[in-house]
This record gives structure tokens, sequence and C-alpha cells, in this order.
């Protein structure tokens, strides 16, 4: 093989760890070694030989493949770490065994890929082991990991130095991430897991899974501002949905009895501990049922789902321990906030809403309307204080343009929103099919828009088609995946359940 020639500029970048990483894939290139070879055929995981091996069994040959993650040469023998998908295991590499290729070894790096074939053996301290009787290089490693040390002290606890533990760096550089904090892969492996039971939960209820449009040419469903792009062959303007309520309801329209939909949502508003401008939901709509029926089905389908991942319906935030067993307590909005703000605020008009705002020291936009203001009041003087799960219930009618009215309260329209430790999990409607009041309401927001509220909603004429040809009784619910996911892995920021989070341009 020819060695590989470099751009001057570039290799004078390199600090000295990468060039020399570079002049070993050279050597290795003249002693005819492939560093990126095409396939490797393994037919066991780390965790399956840990697992399965009992000292007594006949010879076991493996072919495993893995990350170099530690190595220790001692003249004709070494020891490395791999590290696959499953785990960490040991392999022992013996010149008389592997002759040439032994001597390849020195040539190889924490970081690099390789494949090893070998029988399994327990070791003198007692760790199983591969012995290796071959090993091929199938990936050469051309910057060094930031490794992470693990000692154990005195008392028999593990510590820990150098960990790759820079927040920004971590989310920038997820992969470096996922390769050295093993506890971040369990992670989102737990969440593959919770979108798992999730399905589940819905399909042995015969609801059915659908797609619908990414690329909008009306955004709708929720108050949020929207990013826009541009459609060249039909020179229109498109938005990236921030929800898929609309298109939902029209499958309800169109004949389903039960639809929903996990997918990624678009909003363009602020980054903060609970809010990503990509983020992933699951909209569930049922015809024929209510707010209240939608309820227990929440509270079901997350006690399921907590029950699979942890084998528990408790979760540890914290100092809280957070009980999903049903049934949750349930409150009214308006009575939320008497309770935890001693203000009564049923029946107040903007003004003096404002002037409440403003004994509770919140400062208020001076552009939104009533609807926002409770919404606003309710966000700081209530939200902290729900820490086990709860349903608010019972929203003002400015506030939720697409909900029922409720069939008792003047004013208030059929909605719940669940909440744990002080945030916001679900939204949840008895869903508004009368579609001379969705117009109303639609024209309220519009009036809203002609303030200056850019995120009030807009008016979607072919919506209000559908709901004309008839829409059933129907219960509707949305979830966030990425705060249902954070709840149940213990993580307190969002960036945390993303692979990939938004962040500002790399300096």
């Amino acid at each position: 093989m020819e060695q590989q020639e470099y751009n001057q500029e570039y290799y004078e970048e390199l600090n000295d760890l990468m060039k020399r990483r570079r002049e070993e894939l050279d050597h290795l290139r003249a002693a005819n070694v492939n560093p990126y070879p095409y396939e490797y055929e393994r037919n066991a995981t780390s965790k399956e030989i840990l697992t399965a091996y009992k000292d007594e069994m006949p010879q076991w040959i493996v072919s495993v493949a893995g990350r170099i993650m530690s190595m220790r040469r001692m003249g004709k023998a070494s020891f490395a770490h791999l590290l696959d998908m499953t785990g960490r295991i040991q392999v022992y590499l013996k010149k008389d065994d592997l002759g040439e290729s032994y001597d390849h070894f020195k040539l190889l790096d924490i970081g690099d890929i390789i494949g090893v074939e070998g029988y399994v053996f327990r070791t003198k301290t007692g760790e199983v082991s591969i012995h290796a009787q071959r090993y091929v290089l199938l990936s050469k490693s051309l910057r060094p990991l930031p490794v992470v040390k693990e000692k154990t002290d005195e008392q028999g606890n593990k510590v820990t130095f150098d960990p790759f533990s820079d927040k920004e760096l971590r989310y920038r550089q997820r992969y470096v991430d996922l390769i050295v904090n093993h506890e971040v892969r369990n992670t989102f492996i737990k969440r593959s897991m919770i979108l798992r039971q999730m399905r589940n939960f819905l399909d042995e209820k015969n609801f059915l899974e659908v797609e619908t449009p990414a690329l909008q040419p009306l955004y709708g469903g929720a108050s949020a501002r929207p990013f826009e792009t541009h459609h060249n062959a039909l020179d229109i303007p498109l938005f990236l949905r921030i929800a898929d309520e609309l298109y939902l309801k029209r499958l309800i329209v169109g004949g389903f009895d039960g639809v929903y939909e996990i997918a990624k949502d678009f909003r363009n508003e602020g980054m903060d501990r609970t809010h990503n401008p990509e983020f992933t939901m699951m909209e569930l709509y049922v015809a024929y049922r209510d707010y209240k029926w939608m309820m227990e089905l929440v509270e079901q389908m997350v006690f399921s789902i907590a029950q699979s991942l942890n084998n528990s319906s408790i979760v540890k935030l914290g100092e809280n321990e957070i009980n999903f067993t049903p049934p949750w307590q349930r409150l009214t909005m308006f009575g939320s906030i008497e309770k935890y703000s001693g203000k009564q605020l049923r029946g107040k008009n903007e003004t003096e809403l404002r002037t409440i705002a403003k004994e509770l020291n919140i400062d208020l936009d001076p552009k939104i309307g009533v609807g926002k203001i409770i919404d606003e009041i309710f966000s700081i003087a209530v939200q902290p204080h729900l820490i086990q799960p709860t349903f608010i219930m019972d929203y003002p009618v400015e506030l939720s343009p697409l909900a029922k009215k409720h069939r008792t309260e003047e004013g208030l329209v059929e909605r719940f929103e669940g909440f744990v430790n002080g945030q916001e999990i679900c939204n949840a409607f008895s869903e508004l099919n009368d579609p001379l009041d969705q117009r109303a309401r639609f024209e309220e927001q519009v009036k809203l828009r002609e303030r200056g509220d850019d995120e009030a909603q807009t008016m979607d004429e072919d919506f209000l088609r559908a709901l004309e040809y008839g829409m059933p009784p129907t219960a509707g619910l949305g979830i966030g995946i990425d705060r249902l996911v954070m709840l149940l892995t213990q993580q307190e920021h969002i960036r945390d359940v993303i692979f990939f989070p938004q962040m500002r341009p790399e300096k």
C-alpha cells in the first residue's frame, strides 16, 4: 500500500499526538496492513460472553469487535479492554500466538477499533477474558480520546479521573460522549425503550400509527412561532410543523377511530432546560371519547412505561420520589392559582389581571391578552409546586382555541395538562368539532396576531372545511417525549436526552 500524502498546512496544524497517529498509519500501510477494511464477522458481544461463560465449559471460540479503551503492553504479551455496544471485555494478546501481527500491535492506540478471534478463559485475577488467536485492525483512530480513568479508593468507591465532562463539548461531540461516558449511552437506550413501550401500549388498543406532513402550507395546532422555508418548484412558502394536530384530526374526519403519530416538531422559540427548537411529540386522537377518558389513558400509559423501564412506578428526582401510580392528583386551573397564590382570577378582565400579576411581581408583555396573562400567572405561581403527577383541568377559553367548550362551566374549555416535577409533559382536549365555533376562535386568534402576538394561531380554511363535513366527538392528546424521557431517566436538561441538540455555531 502506498503511504498517504497529507496536505502540509493541515499536517502542521495537528498536535504531536495526532501527528504520531498518522505516522503509525503510514507504518501500518507500509507493512501491508489495511487500516480500514470493509467488514468483519462477529458471533458474540462482550455482555453475552461475560454473562454466559462458565469455567467448566468446553473451549469456547468467539469473534468480537470493539474499540480499544485501555492497553497494557508487557514485552511479548499485552492486555487490552475492548468496548462494544454492550460493554467492555478484556483481551489477552501473546506474541507466540500472533507472530508478526503482534509486532503491529505497538502501532495501535486507545480508540482504534479491532476484531479479535480467540477462546474465552478466566485470568488468575478472576476476570473473564479472550485469549486472542487472531486480531485485525478495523479502523485506525486519528484523534486521541479523552480517556476517563477509574480507581477504587480504600473504601471501595470508584473514583473517576479526567472525565469528559464539559457539557457544551459533550453536546457538540456526542460521538465522543457516547464512547467515554457509558451512562450517556444507557440514557439513549432507555429512550428507545420508552418509545417502544409507548407504541406497544397504543398498538394493543388498536390505535393506528400514521404519518402527516412535516412541511405545511399553514402551521397550526399550537401557539408558537414557526420555521419558514420556500418550495422552489411550487414557488410557495412552507413551514416546518409546530404540531401534528390539525392533520390528525382531518384523519378522524376521514373515518379513523384512533390515530397517533410520534414525530419531530419544530418551534422557532427560546432554548432552555426544557425547550429545544426541534423536539419529539406523540399526538393521539380518539373518536367518541372526551378529556376525562384521556386522563385515565395517560395515567395508565405513563405508569406502564415507568414499570417497563425501571420495574417500579417510583422515580427518584433529586430529593423527590415521583410516584406514577394512578390516580394522579386533579386540580382546576383557577383552583390551583387560588390555592398557591391566594388570588381569584375567574371572571377578571385584562386590566384586573394585569394588576394581580403586578401584585405577584410578574412582568407581562403588553401584547398578550387575557388567556396568556392567566397562563403566565399559573406558570410562575403554581407550576413549581406540581412535583407529583398532577392534571390541571378546565382552562379559560381564550387560552385554548382548539378545545371544546366546557359542558357545565361558562368561559372554560375541557382541557387538561399533565405536570410532573414542575414541568408540563402533556396537553389534552375534548376536541372542538363545531365548525362555526372553531371559525370564531380562529378569528379571535387573528385579532391577537394583528395586535402583535406572533404566537397566535392562523386561520386554516381547509381545516374548517374538514370540520364542516363533520368530526365525531374526539379526545386529543400530545405528550412531549423528550420531557418524559428526562423524567424517567433522571436527567435535568433536555439536551441530555437528545442525541444532537441545537447549539450556537462553533467558534
